[in-house]
């Protein structure tokens, strides 16, 4: 077989023992059950505890996705401030702190305050040592009240809303000029303040 220019020449080696180091998957079904064993000996550790950590919810990245609401990595520190939480006791009664997450909606932000007060009224702490409860337990009959490990459910991702006719201001009304506008504002802001600006400096001239 002739090679056109000067290239390398093939070495083909086709003696490995490649059947050897075939990877298999033999094992799963009894990986499964080990993981599925090792998940109930982590449930019955924990005692009363919830078997997930609580976490924010938020909306999907992206036009495509930002309907579907999901769990988010961790909550807010304005949430937590907002709900009265503070971040270090967060960490210790099963909520999750997340520093660099910012919350860019004041819709967003009222769900999760919401989902933190709930939670925190249907918390119980057990105290350490039951004759000398610390700051934060619970006592009385809420130690004596059913408890549940199941976690808080997510917010639904729209609201239900009942067939009307539209109105005659909301056909009038122009969504996308409308946004153009709005972005073109932002956009020009700083050239404007710099226009007024130079307008009164040439005034008090």
């Amino acid at each position: 077989m002739g090679f056109r220019a000067n290239n390398v020449l093939h070495a083909n080696h086709f003696r490995k023992d490649w059947q050897s180091r075939v990877r298999t998957w033999f094992d799963q079904p009894g990986r499964k059950l080990r993981r599925r064993q090792a998940r109930q000996t982590k449930a019955s550790k924990l005692g009363v505890r919830p078997l997930t950590l609580l976490r924010p919810a938020v909306r999907a990245q992206t036009v495509r996705y930002n309907r579907k609401v999901r769990e988010g990595r961790g909550f807010t520190l304005a949430e937590l401030k907002e709900a009265g939480i503070g971040k270090k006791e967060a960490r210790g009664v099963g909520i999750v702190v997340d520093h660099r997450r910012r919350n860019l909606s004041e819709e967003g932000k009222a769900v999760n305050v919401e989902r933190l007060k709930a939670y925190k009224a249907r918390l119980i702490v057990f105290p350490r040592n039951a004759k000398k409860p610390k700051k934060g337990d619970s006592t009385g009959d809420d130690l004596a009240a059913p408890t549940t490990r199941a976690a808080l459910p997510l917010p639904p991702s729209a609201l239900p809303e009942a067939p009307r006719k539209i109105t005659e201001e909301e056909r009038e009304f122009q969504a996308y000029r409308t946004l153009r506008n709005e972005r073109a504002t932002a956009r020009n802001e700083g050239k404007r303040k710099v226009r007024e600006a130079k307008a009164v400096r040439i005034l008090n001239v």
